[in-house]
């Protein structure tokens, strides 16, 4: 599990961070939206991914949610309460790009319930 944690929160950055290197924004620009919810900015943008993505690994894990679709399904409810139910009263994450966020979400929750990296799994 936590070989699939880290790398959902790796990976599930990359359609964001594609999105900000082609239109010519900082790709650091959703961490320091993300430490903005604590008062920080990249440092502390870090450690609030960190700690989000391993409630939402918790709670996906607690829920059973296997599999593409169910991963798929989780990412773009997580989306709606992180980007539109709390992230709607944060300024800076009001204005990331919703796209691309919505699909970083959806990568996590792919990521996090597809992924079989663990050996004794995949046997």
């Amino acid at each position: 599990m936590i070989r699939r944690f880290v790398l959902a929160v790796v990976l599930s950055g990359v359609p964001s961070t594609a999105h900000a290197l082609a239109v010519g924004d900082s790709p650091l620009r959703a961490t320091r939206a993300a430490g903005s919810l604590v008062g920080g900015g990249v440092r502390a943008g870090v450690v609030v991914h960190l700690g989000v993505s391993a409630f939402w690994m918790f709670v996906l894990t607690r829920l059973r949610v296997r599999g593409v679709v169910g991963g798929a399904v989780a990412g773009l409810l997580i989306a709606a309460l992180d980007l539109e139910v709390i992230g709607r009263h944060n300024v800076q994450i009001r204005s990331l790009p919703r796209v691309p966020q919505w699909l970083d979400h959806v990568a996590f929750g792919v990521l996090a319930c597809s992924v079989q990296v663990d050996r004794r799994q995949a046997g």
